[in-house]
């Protein structure tokens, strides 16, 4: 009977030093959660009472519709058009680069490559990510230009928003791949074997059943991408050219909304004016645009979640 008190009294106290040590566990993990979360708005707070000020002087009809932006000039414009422009032009290059590039290595590293293979690819793949941005930019001015869009795409400058999203492109191909990759992993074995047992070839069973129902995950992570390439600014500033340019053309010289707030950011204009409060405008609009997107991705991994 005393060995069962015993018992009972050693359990008691183990159960609640486990209760404690989970409850501390929770608490440290409910407070680095937290860091993010205060960050986030404290980001969103300084950008809604910065930009307020540039809107109390600027209307947001001019902001959003023009077409000429000369903040910095004598005669100043505020169309913020030019950078969206730039921006969504610059990003949607990158995605022609990134997303064949990106599933094509997905899809092989899912279902084709050897294992040997697959670890040596994939550190490549996480050595690209692990690049800095300045390197790409650099590499873009100094050879992409020149020697590659210059001799080959008559009418291209040494800027140029070609060679912006090109190198962009470069760079989210490891988002898109590893992501991708983990959507097409995740699609149940069942569905392979079935496919199989039907007598289906092997790039069948890949493009019309595995794909398919990776759709979700791969939407999601070229969604990210997009919302990563147009967050770039070390590659645009670089290569890119501080021209706010209003234009199509990839092969003009343009300014994207993040090398802006680079150029400002970096002691163009004095704190307080209009010229230093256009970067807080321009980073809320970014902001949003950003916010959207990401809320888009995650809807769609939510679904592909519940899906499979």
């Amino acid at each position: 009977m005393s060995q069962n008190i015993f018992f009972n009294k050693n359990f008691l106290t183990n159960l609640r030093r486990r209760q404690r040590a989970t409850k501390f566990v929770n608490l440290l993990l409910l407070a680095a959660a937290s860091v993010s979360f205060i960050a986030i708005m404290v980001i969103l707070g300084s950008l809604i009472l910065e930009s307020s000020i540039f809107f109390g002087q600027v209307s947001a009809v001019e902001f959003l519709t023009g077409t000429e932006w000369t903040v910095l000039f004598a005669d100043k414009k505020f169309g913020v058009l030019p950078l969206l422009t730039a921006t969504a032009l610059t990003s949607a290059i990158a995605l022609v680069v990134a997303i064949p590039a990106g599933l094509a290595t997905a899809i092989y590293l899912s279902e084709y490559a050897r294992p040997g293979v697959r670890g040596v690819i994939k550190n490549i793949i996480e050595l690209l990510a692990g690049i800095p941005t300045v390197v790409y930019g650099y590499f873009a001015l100094y050879f992409i230009s020149p020697n590659l869009l210059m001799r080959f795409v008559p009418g291209t400058g040494v800027f140029s928003a070609l060679a912006v999203g090109l190198m962009i492109g470069v760079l989210i191909i490891p988002i898109v791949a590893s992501l991708s990759e983990d959507a097409l992993y995740s699609v149940p074995e069942d569905f392979r074997l079935a496919a199989y047992s039907l007598g289906a070839r092997k790039i069948d069973v890949v493009f019309r059943v595995i794909v398919p129902a990776a759709l979700s995950g791969i939407l999601a992570a070229i969604i990210l991408a997009f919302t990563r390439a147009m967050g770039e600014t070390m590659i645009a500033a670089i290569a890119g050219g501080f021209r706010p340019f209003y234009s199509f053309d990839p092969r003009e010289a343009m300014q994207t909304m993040t090398s802006f707030i680079a150029q400002v950011a970096t002691g163009d204009a004095p704190h307080g004016t209009i010229e230093y409060q256009s970067i807080f405008a321009v980073g809320i609009l970014l902001f949003i645009i950003t916010m959207v997107f990401n809320l888009v991705a995650l809807a769609i991994v939510r679904r592909w979640q519940i899906r499979y």
